[in-house]
């Protein structure tokens, strides 16, 4: 009898983990709704940056994986309040990631220059999936980041990508150019990656080779 209640003790335990663990990836924190929720779907958000300290942990953690949910009405109003805030004169960036406004999730909006009239388009839970051997030199700054840009020599030319959309739909994507640049930047973003990463590599490899 003592080794059958131990057992249902423990089976319930591990189901209420497994249950957390799952509300926890799939949601927004109480601390993130608060956020979310202090200002109308129109506001900005502030934008964290790597010279304040605590922001720069933030920007250094990992995102998670969001759970697309149109009826969800925290999700959809983050969304909007984050194309808000890449939008806002103060920012006006080409590309923007949730944990740039302080919400671990794997959310991300991006400029597509590739298309006609440069739309904005939101993608969730994006991830690249293929690299071109072919690479770019381009020019990136980051809203995180401010008063400076710098020249990278290591951005791939070409991507695949695979995300979902909002209504949950889950798809595949060929992306080059200047608009891949965007992805790479923003979905290195989710994985708490800055662009000063790969410029200080590329300066490491090239001291390198001089040696």
């Amino acid at each position: 009898m003592k080794k059958l209640l131990l057992l249902v003790f423990f089976t319930i335990l591990f189901i209420r983990c497994s249950s957390t663990k799952n509300i926890s990836s799939n949601s927004f924190s109480n601390s993130e709704i608060a956020l979310i929720s202090n200002a109308e779907a129109s506001k900005p958000m502030r934008v964290y940056k790597i010279t304040n300290k605590s922001d720069s942990l933030l920007l250094r953690t990992k995102s998670s994986y969001i759970k697309p949910n149109p009826d969800n009405e925290n999700q959809q109003r983050f969304i909007k309040r984050l194309f808000t805030t890449v939008r806002d004169s103060m920012s006006l960036g080409v590309g923007i990631a949730a944990p740039q406004v302080g919400i671990l999730k794997n959310i991300i909006w991006v400029q597509r220059f590739d298309r006609e009239n440069f739309p904005f388009e939101v993608y969730l839970n994006p991830r690249i999936i293929e690299y071109s051997n072919k690479k770019q030199t381009v020019k990136e700054g980051c809203l995180s980041i401010p008063n400076r840009s710098d020249t990278l020599n290591t951005r791939y030319f070409t991507i695949k990508i695979e995300y979902d959309t909002q209504n949950n739909e889950h798809k595949t994507e060929t992306v080059d150019g200047f608009t891949s640049v965007i992805f790479q930047h923003e979905i290195d973003h989710l994985n708490g990656i800055l662009y000063l990463d790969h410029l200080e590599k590329e300066m490491k490899e090239s001291k390198d080779r001089n040696k």
